[in-house]
């Protein structure tokens, strides 16, 4: 008989996990009361601006500006701090590719820079090697809902006077020190895109508790327009950013359920934690104790092949979805990314910049290889399980320890 379920054995995990997006009655009246309202426009809207309100609030942030998704937050936050041609912003090298697209779209070098080894989040060190006279931010992306090391980044960001802007894209209700993330720095940003801890398909929030950049960008999401100024009158350049109140009233209900969600992921986390360090070749991603909750947007660890009969990662995870463990894909090192190996983010840029060498590009980036190349990335919806659950998850690991050499 075969033992592993990819070929054709019992699968180890005997229950599903909670579907993601969870969802009930909060949500359909919320819905329902917007299209009954026939208010559907943010502007002399409800739902969106007591959304903004509410998760400032719950993130100890004043400000709260709701954006239609994750990659116009960073957008309208670099736009904010006046970031533009000629200037650079340092970006960790192991993230999602809006990150450092944010920084090309208004027309500055994204400067990339190795993460830990430990915690997968960019490493102050190198992130203080890469500053120089252009240098005007430096974004810290707390990956997988781990924050990265806010007392360094801050302290360097001070050091130095750069503006430090979160990408929290991941970390919703993520904490340091007792302390939400997001507004560590001069702000933070969000997605609630359909995979994130909580989502109304897509959307994004900038929160901050920093007056001028908050005014900035709420007039940079809302076509150069200034509170309490005339509607035609438009001040600096800007765009339309603006959240629907469909998406506001999904998001307000969707926000009552977040900190009992991120309580359960953050428990099961710390379980799996445990569990899985217990078995030979997996690393679970590096725990804190001044990361008082973790998000987990995923759940990643490390797989060392050699305990495993030398099968490749993408073996592993083909086997590990096979016992019923659902997973995703990690992001590539953004210096292999086709825009940048290509040399098409260039055409962003202008000037000398445009035409320089960047060095940076040559680096070894041996981290974020290791990321992308040697980790394993658990769904979020899989932590809001029991501890059965949990349990199980690492017996299929155990499993695929047992019988690795049948992968072959």
């Amino acid at each position: 008989m075969p033992n592993l379920a990819l070929h054709g054995g019992a699968p180890a995990k005997s229950k599903p996990f909670p579907v993601w997006p969870i969802y009930d009655d909060l949500e359909r009246d919320a819905l329902n009361e917007v299209l009954e309202s026939r208010v559907w426009w943010r502007t002399p809207g409800t739902k969106t601006l007591a959304f903004e309100r509410e998760f400032a609030a719950y993130h100890q942030a004043k400000h709260g500006i709701a954006v239609t998704n994750g990659t116009h937050a960073i957008e309208v936050a670099l736009a904010a701090m006046g970031i533009g041609p000629g200037d650079e912003v340092i970006v960790p090298n192991a993230t999602f590719v809006a990150t450092a697209s944010a920084v090309l779209f208004a027309g500055a070098l994204p400067v990339l820079v190795d993460v830990r080894a430990d915690s997968y989040c960019i490493d102050p060190e190198l992130a203080e090697a890469a500053i120089n006279e252009n240098t005007k931010a430096i974004i810290a992306v707390h990956m997988g809902g781990r924050p990265a090391d806010l007392d360094q980044l801050t302290a360097l960001a001070a050091k130095h006077g750069i503006p430090l802007l979160e990408d929290a894209a991941h970390a919703h209700g993520s904490e340091w020190r007792g302390r939400k993330v997001g507004a560590f720095g001069i702000g933070g940003t969000f997605s609630f895109q359909a995979s994130k801890n909580m989502t109304a398909g897509e959307g994004g929030m900038i929160i901050s508790n920093d007056d001028d950049f908050e005014r900035l960008a709420r007039s940079t999401h809302d076509c150069g327009r200034m509170p309490g100024e005339w509607f035609y009158s438009h001040y600096i350049y800007g765009s339309n950013y603006r959240l629907s109140e469909w998406q506001g009233a999904v998001l307000l209900a969707q926000l009552t359920r977040l900190d009992d969600q991120t309580a359960r992921r953050h428990q099961n986390g710390r379980l799996l934690d445990g569990l899985l360090s217990e078995i030979p070749g997996i690393t679970p991603q590096s725990h804190d104790p001044r990361i008082t909750r973790n998000g987990q947007y995923a759940y990643i660890f490390h797989l060392d092949s050699r305990a495993f009969a030398g099968i490749a990662t993408a073996q592993f995870v083909e086997a590990l979805e096979a016992e019923g463990v659902p997973t995703q894909a990690p992001y590539p090192p953004l210096h292999l990314v086709d825009l940048f190996r290509s040399g098409a983010y260039r055409s962003r840029l202008s000037g000398a910049q445009a035409e320089g060498s960047h060095e940076f590009l040559r680096d070894a980036f041996l981290n974020s290889l290791r990321e992308s190349d040697e980790t394993v990335w658990i769904t979020q919806n899989a932590l809001l399980g029991d501890e059965e659950d949990m349990r199980e998850i690492a017996a299929a690991i155990g499993k695929l320890q047992r019988y690795a050499r049948d992968l072959k």
